[in-house]
């Protein structure tokens, strides 16, 4: 069965009949609803609108919603999607044809269709633009192959609900029920989130629904795969992702427009996919950077997750082991409920969290404690933790950075000719000056006298060389880069990552080591803090019950506290609270305006002549961001954010109507800021 209900004997009918058509005299026009309604792949925001065009006769029973055409536009022959068909039109001109069906395939359903429009105007983009994000290119190959999956979908493999025992019933309740509830859901650490989705996405598919899950990157789109086989089986799901290549991509896409299946996995490329009779949307670690799109007009998935759950009215999960603002907002406006465990079943299944330094015995056994980058107790915990098992050890940057300081004070190393920085680009031999080359054999610090120069940061592989040393005949394996491993043994080894590249453990970790926790905090973006607490408690959710996490950094730091305390809740709500009174998102509607100093100043005339002065329009910079771009942000308090988007996209169009030199790249609730 394909989305119009046209048999694959059908539509290679219909294709025939497009091939045919080219080489004919041009037919009349169709009697049947002969104007069809086209978005035509144009991204000038003044032409974002649909156009329409005549039917001719042997073209109608392929020119369908939702099929590529070709038509001319501006003197040039365009690609196009149909929209609708109609008996007329109420364009007083004459009408152009479309000059052929490019295939009859209907891969812009009227929901996607809707969903796009919805996402170009919440972020002041083109439909066009978002039709690119949503429909893959197409492979005429791909199309011509015999449907290979099994109608109608296969019910799931597993009906169990295991992995959601530790929390309240009633949402999985309510969507067995077909209703549409939605749920911020903080997992218990260590919970395997991707059987919890999976068995979420069974429940829905029971119903006689679909379901949509996203996740951040490959790695974790692997590990629901696994999870989506052992309860849906094979034929049970499809996988979409930009990752998969070209041809694969637009098959597994056809898989899902043809209904294979009921439910659909993927990362930031599957938010658009069109699942049919859509019932739950879900999303795993929605802080995650990798789901903010770089393309115009540089949606979010999970904004367009939500915008999808309101236009189709099914259900929403956010989940994660940490919590943002944006998800911590949704609460408090009383859009989402919490799905949390008990506080007793979290304090079980969380391992003990430490900050070094933050008691009198440590300080007294350790004195460098709070200052030190892997104070003794951190060496203990390590030593410990490898007699049952792996450790993980956290650290913020890879590799090698060339800026030195002293290792007893940490005063910067400069060379004795030139006063340049010294720097080391490798694993051993002298360091030398940045400026002049010179070796610096004979460098004593001139603040204390030693000769010992240790890198300002030290990356992922220094750290494993230390380690080494430190733990000699204990294997040291890194994950980072372009080396990331999945999953490690439950074998002693010193496992040492980068944020968001850590390893699963069999088992679980037994101890855990964060370090250079102030330079997660010190990245020069007001949502570091947030940042720097997921990337916490992705780690040590990693650690068995058992285990204990040793973070390094200032005891007093709020942003530590809140995973001594296991309590990401607490913290976004504390971070909703600041953000409110600094005015930022979510609490406000900001847009930041990238361009040529005259375009952007324009852009912002156009703005205060089309805002009232009620909606609190405010403008901070333009600040330079090099010699012919400079960077400003608009925003307004919340309520008013609509009509700040509005004005955006009316300021865009009149320019761009106007011919007006230079191009403003607008970026609405920009995903950092700083």
């Amino acid at each position: 069965m394909t989305s119009n209900g046209d048999s694959p004997e059908q539509l290679t009918l219909l294709r025939d009949t497009v091939r045919k058509s080219r080489t004919k005299e041009p037919a009349g026009i169709t009697s049947t609803l002969p104007v069809v309604r086209i978005a035509v792949d144009v991204s000038l925001p003044h032409l974002d609108r649909p156009f329409d065009y005549l039917v001719p006769e042997d073209l109608a029973a392929a020119a369908q919603p939702g099929a590529r055409v070709k038509v001319r536009f501006a003197g040039k022959d365009l690609d196009g999607f149909v929209l609708e068909r109609l008996q007329s039109s109420d364009h007083d001109g004459k009408l152009a044809r479309i000059r052929k069906v490019v295939s009859p395939e209907q891969v812009l359903t009227p929901e996607i269709a809707d969903l796009c429009r919805a996402v170009a105007d919440r972020y002041a983009g083109v439909f066009a633009d978002v039709t690119r994000l949503a429909v893959p290119p197409r492979h005429a190959k791909v199309e011509g192959e015999p449907l290979r999956c099994n109608q109608p979908a296969p019910p799931p493999v597993s009906t169990s609900r295991s992995e959601w025992s530790a929390y309240p019933t009633g949402f999985l309740d309510a969507i067995a029920r077909s209703e549409s509830p939605r749920a911020i859901w903080t997992a218990v650490p260590g919970a395997d989130w991707a059987l919890a989705f999976a068995q979420a996405a069974a429940v829905c598919a029971a119903s006689g629904r679909g379901a949509l899950l996203l996740v951040p990157d490959a790695r974790d789109l692997e590990r629901l795969a696994s999870a989506c086989t052992t309860v849906l089986g094979e034929a049970g799901f499809v996988t979409l992702s930009a990752d998969l290549g070209p041809t694969a991509r637009y098959r597994a896409f056809l898989a899902a427009l043809r209904g294979c299946a009921r439910v659909v996995i993927g990362t930031r490329a599957a938010a658009f996919a069109p699942v049919a009779e859509l019932g739950l949307v879900a999303l795993w670690d929605d802080g995650d950077d990798s789901y903010a799109e770089p393309r115009a007009p540089y949606p979010h998935a999970r904004e367009v997750l939500l915008l999808r759950a309101f236009r189709q009215n099914c259900a929403v999960l956010l989940g994660g082991f940490a919590r943002t603002a944006e998800a911590a907002a949704l609460v408090e406006s009383g859009y989402a409920n919490e799905l949390i465990a008990d506080r007793a079943v979290i304090r079980t299944a969380a391992p003990a969290v430490h900050i070094a330094g933050e008691s009198d015995t440590d300080l007294a056994r350790d004195p460098a404690a709070r200052a030190a980058r892997l104070p003794h107790r951190a060496f203990e915990i390590a030593r410990e933790g490898l007699r049952s098992g792996p450790v993980l050890v956290q650290v913020p940057r890879a590799g090698y950075l060339p800026s030195l300081v002293c290792q007893t004070c940490r005063a910067p190393s400069r060379c004795a000719t030139c006063g340049g920085t010294l720097r080391r680009t490798g694993g051993s031999g002298p360091a030398s000056c940045s400026v002049c080359g010179r070796p610096a054999t004979d460098h004593r610090c001139p603040e204390c006298g030693d000769t010992r120069m240790r890198a300002a940061v030290v990356g992922a592989r220094r750290t494993a060389e230390e380690l080494g040393r430190a733990f000699p005949g204990v294997v040291v394996r890194t994950s980072g880069g372009d080396n990331v491993l999945d999953v490690v043994s439950d074998s002693p080894a010193l496992i040492v990552s980068t944020p968001g590249a850590e390893p699963v453990a069999d088992g679980g970790y037994s101890a855990a080591l964060l370090l250079d926790t102030w330079l997660m905090l010190a990245r020069p973006d007001l949502r570091a803090p947030e940042e720097a607490v997921r990337r916490w408690f992705n780690a040590a959710a990693l650690v068995r019950p058992t285990g204990t996490v040793i973070l390094v950094g200032d005891p007093s730091a709020l942003p530590l506290q809140a995973v001594v305390r296991w309590s990401p809740e607490g913290y976004a709500t504390r971070e909703v609270e600041e953000r409110r009174a600094a005015r930022l998102a979510p609490a406000a509607k900001l847009a930041e305006l990238t361009g040529p100093p005259e375009s952007v100043t324009d852009l912002i005339a156009r703005l205060r002549e089309l805002l009232p002065t009620t909606t609190g329009l405010e403008v901070l910079g333009p600040v330079d961001v090099d010699d012919e771009t400079v960077r400003a942000v608009v925003r307004t308090p919340r309520a008013h954010g609509p009509a700040l988007v509005r004005a955006l996209k009316e300021g865009q169009s009149a320019r761009s109507a106007k011919k007006n030199p230079g191009s403003v790249r607008v970026q609405v609730d920009p995903p950092s800021f700083g």
